[in-house]
């Protein structure tokens, strides 16, 4: 076996983090060009590993594989323990092609602390593989908390007006609900003798241990996710932070969250995810009802499309607590779609902001009169965000459905009521932005997408498109692994 293929998840995990290091070395504004060029270098180099990682893996098995592991704290036995199967490969690789997309997006954008900017990108991608490959719970829980610090930063310096308080409330809603996770991670080493997850995983715990520990990583995920009733911080980070930020934020870091589930709070404690499947699936449809309907309401765009992400993750969370192979597949699906459609939509909504500084859907109106190729485009990602057949958002939507009906028809029916106001709240904001007469002289002067907004529109929306019309490649990814979680979910443990 190679030195690339036996340390391949090292590479992808601190390539990017070398990456961010030296391009801080550049130094100040008069090296931006140098910078931008690294960063886009290592963001380029990560995604063609990244896509090495997906050629050399064994599709036919649940077992982890790229395992690497080594000693790390040898006192409390904590090991510097790296693996993937196929819940997480297609999650780094949302990871790496999203961060070439941000790379592209603020190359014009950022013109001051441009170094820094590209940086912290880079140590967030290497922070985020992290996260998707580690097996040890406090390797797992150092990655987890270390990507707070970059998009701290990135919402606190290069945010909006409040984008102080924005980065604060971020940082504290999803530190709080990690200190519970680690606490539980203690407990299951007690229990264990081990602080890998996959020793956590066998362990038998009796149901009140169970429950306890479920609802420790439910304050961390749920947070993440998010999941009412605590969402509340994604609505203003989103709207405080820069364009590149809110793709990362919508498309990679709330899937952490829901990832969290699949690896730790199923697997682990298996009766008490049953147990309390019916909580769960009744804050998934809120999320899905509700929060779509406060989508209806909202005036500023960035806001709307943070709130249609918080309802379209309540997909999410359904699909892994109905225990239907269907469902959690169309749910690893529609984490992915969600990924490209959420971080296309956003990336419009910068392109708009950049020429006329405003969010607010009432300062447009016509603006396919005076950028025709933009307005194609994002009216193709609205189409996507509302399900159309064709494109990656009726994959995961449908399955979660055809999954959810096959255990219960009426929880099913109220799901599929986000198709309609999913439709209202994006054709609706469609309408107003892009169609009708030309609003005002300022829309009136826009000129259309350049080269470079054009390509990194275009990229996502043939990756969009290319799940939408063959999925086959995804579901065959994650099929074994999600038929090994389900076993899983089925042992009684104690």
């Amino acid at each position: 076996m190679s030195f690339l293929h036996s340390h391949l998840l090292s590479i992808l995990i601190w390539l990017p983090i070398l990456g961010g290091i030296l391009v801080l070395a550049t130094g100040d504004d008069r090296n931006a060009a140098m910078a931008r060029k690294m960063g886009l270098g290592f963001s380029v180099a990560t995604l063609l590993l990244s896509v090495l990682l997906y050629r050399n893996f064994d599709l036919t098995t649940a077992d982890m594989q790229f395992v690497e592991q080594m000693p790390w704290i040898n006192i409390f036995d904590i090991q510097y323990f790296l693996g993937v199967d196929g819940i997480s490969v297609p999650l780094i690789l949302l990871t790496t092609f999203l961060t070439v997309i941000v790379v592209i997006a603020g190359w014009e954008v950022i013109q001051e602390r441009t170094a820094q900017y590209f940086a912290a990108f880079l140590f967030m991608e290497g922070f985020m593989v992290g996260v998707f490959s580690a097996l040890d719970g406090i390797l797992f829980y150092v990655f987890w908390e270390a990507m707070l610090i970059p998009m701290f930063l990135i919402i606190g310096v290069w945010g909006g007006q409040n984008r102080v308080y924005a980065a604060i409330k971020f940082f504290l809603y999803t530190l709080l609900g990690s200190l519970l996770m680690l606490v539980a991670i203690l407990y299951l080493y007690s229990q264990s003798g081990s602080f890998s997850v996959l020793e956590f995983h066998k362990t038998p715990l009796g149901m009140t241990p169970q429950i306890l520990i479920f609802l420790a990583f439910l304050a961390a995920f749920s947070v993440k996710v998010p999941m009412v009733p605590v969402h509340t911080w994604l609505p203003d980070a989103h709207v405080e932070a820069p364009t590149g930020g809110s793709v990362i934020l919508a498309a990679v870091l709330l899937k952490m969250g829901a990832y969290g589930f699949l690896r730790f709070s199923i697997p682990i404690a298996p009766d008490a995810a049953r147990e309390l499947a019916g909580l769960m699936i009744t804050l998934s449809l809120v999320a899905i009802v509700y929060i779509a309907l406060v989508a209806l309401v909202q005036r500023d765009m960035k806001k709307l499309i943070a709130y249609s992400s918080i309802s379209h993750m309540g997909f999410v969370t359904l699909g892994f607590f109905v225990f239907n192979t269907q469902a959690m597949e169309g749910a690893i699906a529609q984490m992915i779609s969600h990924g490209f459609i959420s971080g296309a939509l956003f990336l419009c909504v910068g392109v708009l902001y950049d020429r006329m500084h405003s969010r607010e859907i009432s300062s447009y109106g016509g603006v396919v009169n005076s950028m025709p190729s933009f307005a194609f485009l994002f009216v193709f990602f609205a189409m996507a965000n509302v399900g159309l057949p064709g494109t990656s958002g009726f994959v995961g939507e449908f399955l979660v459905i055809l999954g959810t009906y096959a255990v219960n028809g009426w929880i099913a029916a109220i799901a599929a009521t986000t198709l309609v106001l999913g439709a209202a709240y994006t054709l609706w904001m469609v309408k107003r932005v892009v169609f009708g007469p030309v609003a005002n002289d300022q829309v009136a002067a826009l000129s259309d997408i350049n080269p470079r907004e054009t390509w990194m529109l275009a990229l996502l929306g043939a990756a969009v498109l290319l799940v939408g019309l063959w999925p086959f490649p995804l579901l065959e990814l994650m099929h074994a692994s999600v038929d090994q979680l389900l076993e899983q979910a089925r042992v009684i443990k104690f």
